[in-house]
């Protein structure tokens, strides 16, 4: 096992900014090969369901997702073996027919989701995990938006869903995980510590990379 391949988690609630702070993130150190891997993409499949059942499925619940899945693919690509991640299909709540084929070396791996801290196998491979704390009001805004603009869904499911399960779940099973992180960040700008911190951390990496 490639035990110089790092992985930060990155966790946070729904809306909570987790996909933006990857994105800048591989931006910002864009010269060294960094490997961003959604939780999201371990959704397990539901296309034996009808797509009413599929409806009422609680997509914020750990028994949602596939982790023994996600810890063999984690092994194996820290390994170089190569490795075909899910891709999922939000609007159909299945997996798609084709995957992100990992099939390169990479330095840094982030892996990002609402329960990425959750699984305590999962936990134990990482080298950092972050937690991204912001306000409720804000991050039901962001995913109100989000999910209009994107996920097919009418104002009134995109309401139903936050009150009955998104912010319960967030408090029951993604808030806990906040004692489990090294960092957190409440806003992603160099003058919030947390991601100074992150920033700092990644550049060690990348040094001892050389």
């Amino acid at each position: 096992m490639n035990k110089n391949i790092k992985i930060i988690g990155i966790t946070g609630g729904s809306g909570s900014g987790k996909t933006f702070l990857c994105n800048k993130l591989i931006n910002h150190f864009s010269n060294i090969d960094i490997l961003e891997i959604k939780l999201d993409s371990y959704y397990f499949d539901l296309k034996h369901l009808k797509m009413e059942e599929r409806e009422k499925n609680n997509f914020d619940h750990p028994s949602s997702f596939d982790f023994k899945l996600l810890y063999t693919h984690l092994k194996q690509i820290k390994k170089g073996i190569i490795t075909n991640i899910p891709v999922y299909n939000y609007k159909t709540h299945t997996r798609k027919s084709e995957y992100q084929i990992v099939d390169k070396k990479y330095c840094l791996i982030l892996l990002e989701g609402i329960l990425s801290l959750y699984d305590k196998e999962i936990r134990k491979m990482m080298s950092y995990s972050v937690y991204l704390e912001v306000p409720n009001d804000i991050r039901k805004d962001r995913r109100f938006k989000r999910d209009l603009a994107n996920r097919d869904r009418t104002a009134e499911s995109i309401s139903m869903q936050y009150k009955n399960t998104v912010e319960p779940m967030y408090k029951k099973y993604i808030e806990p995980t906040k004692k489990y992180s090294d960092i957190i960040i409440n806003k992603i700008d160099k003058k919030d510590n947390g991601y100074f911190e992150l920033l700092n951390n990644i550049n060690t990496i990348k040094s001892n990379e050389k």
